[in-house]
């Protein structure tokens, strides 16, 4: 091929390169520059933004009973379903009274008879009493007797022995009282005994809460404080238990001291509703592995929203920071020098500022630096955004970085 044909493509080459320039600059000149990009917008608000911990924590039953058995006995009947509500008072379990009937009775007829015996020991008293008193008087006459020579030593001697024969017989009559009077209380002992092993026979719901498995069923034998019949956990009120970093212990307790901290917790299967509920224990040492300290809230739980042994989000809330900057948090973007967010100037244009961010909550964010309340910032649309770039601007949808 010859040198001048070699030139004849680069030759064509250049004239298209030249023609499609010409064409791009007609047509930006025919759309009036670069393309206005439409983006959602919302203004920097001013707003009281609590300080608050988000740790996780668990859920504990506020208080646990394994009821069990108080007597043996054969377990008659099951008054509850498993799983269920009681309240404190309901009827559980029954066992076979008959035995501890049958004790009753004796201990009754027990005391019976020693009201008996006692009466019968006070008639022998108040005999004895009369002929002792009838023997120390004719002893004394006796002996008037025998001084003036009327009667023997010997008969005076016999009517003092019989005397003294008199006085003995009525303290042993009184022994024989006090003995009555004392197996009188204890078979009085034994009759409340008896009834307390009766009541025992009808197991009742110690406090109210819900009812695990049956851990024994009807027609077992039971023995005295064995295995548990089933085990309860009382859910109203419920805790929560979490830790959180020791720097933060200092703020807890001294504001503890003035009022109660308020706690919502948000479970895993419904995020958006908080339960809410107020710290009632800090622990009195820092755990020294893990540098944190252990809380507890107490919540009312009327709703029976948590569970026990459940994992929930807790958040734990401090002071609140007065007229704090708060935009919503997809105006904040991830930049090589930190965050910024782009800013709507008055000519509808943007510039990228950065800023400072504090915490989260919700859908919005909080600005330390960098941007002032009323400052119109973008939230949606800028991928297509650069310093400069003219915007249409579109307010954000309702509710858009609201909590």
């Amino acid at each position: 091929m010859s040198a001048q044909n070699r030139f004849i493509p680069a030759l064509l080459g250049i004239a298209c390169l030249l023609a499609l320039s010409g064409c791009q600059q007609q047509q930006a000149k025919s759309m009036g520059g670069p393309p206005v990009v439409p983006v959602s917008v919302s203004k920097a608000t001013q707003e009281s933004v609590p300080t608050e911990l988000r740790v996780v924590g668990t859920v504990e039953a506020s208080s646990i009973v394994q009821v069990k058995s108080q007597v043996a006995g054969e377990l008659f009947q099951v008054a509850f379903t498993e799983g269920q509500n009681v309240s404190k008072g309901d009827l559980l379990f029954e066992i076979d009274p008959r035995p501890y009937q049958d004790a009753l009775r004796q201990a009754e007829a027990a005391v019976t008879r020693d009201r008996a015996q006692i009466v019968q020991s006070e008639a022998a008293l108040a005999r004895d009493t009369a002929q002792a008193k009838f023997n120390e008087s004719d002893a004394a006459r006796y002996a008037e007797l025998q001084k003036a020579g009327v009667v023997s030593k010997s008969q005076s001697d016999q009517s003092r022995t019989s005397a003294d024969v008199a006085r003995e017989a009525a303290g042993v009559s009184k022994a024989n009282i006090d003995s009555a009077r004392a197996a009188l209380d204890a078979d009085v002992a034994a009759v409340a005994g008896a009834k307390l092993n009766l009541d025992y026979c009808e197991i009742h719901a110690p406090l109210s809460g819900r009812t695990g498995n049956l851990l024994l069923h009807a027609g077992n034998l039971v023995k005295v404080n064995d295995v548990p019949l089933v085990i309860i956990h009382q859910v109203t009120p419920i805790f929560v238990n979490f830790s959180i970093p020791e720097q933060h212990l200092a703020a807890i307790r001294r504001l503890s001291s003035n009022r109660q901290l308020m706690v919502s917790v948000f479970s895993r299967d419904n995020p958006d509703h908080a339960v809410t509920g107020h710290l009632s224990v800090i622990d009195n040492t820092v755990d020294s592995t893990t540098g944190t300290i252990h809380l507890k809230a107490t919540f009312e739980n009327q709703e029976r929203a948590l569970w026990p042994g459940q994992f929930v989000t807790v958040v734990l809330t401090l002071d609140t920071i007065q007229n704090a900057t708060v935009i919503p948090t997809e105006a904040v973007q991830p930049g090589q020098q930190g965050p910024f967010v782009y800013i709507v100037k008055a000519d509808n244009t943007v510039e990228n500022r950065g800023v400072t961010v504090g915490r989260t909550f919700g859908k919005k964010t909080l600005v330390e630096k960098g941007l002032a309340p009323g400052e119109t910032v973008v939230i949606d649309g800028q991928l297509r955004l650069f310093p400069g770039a003219q915007i249409r601007a579109v307010e954000g949808p309702k509710g858009a970085g609201q909590s």
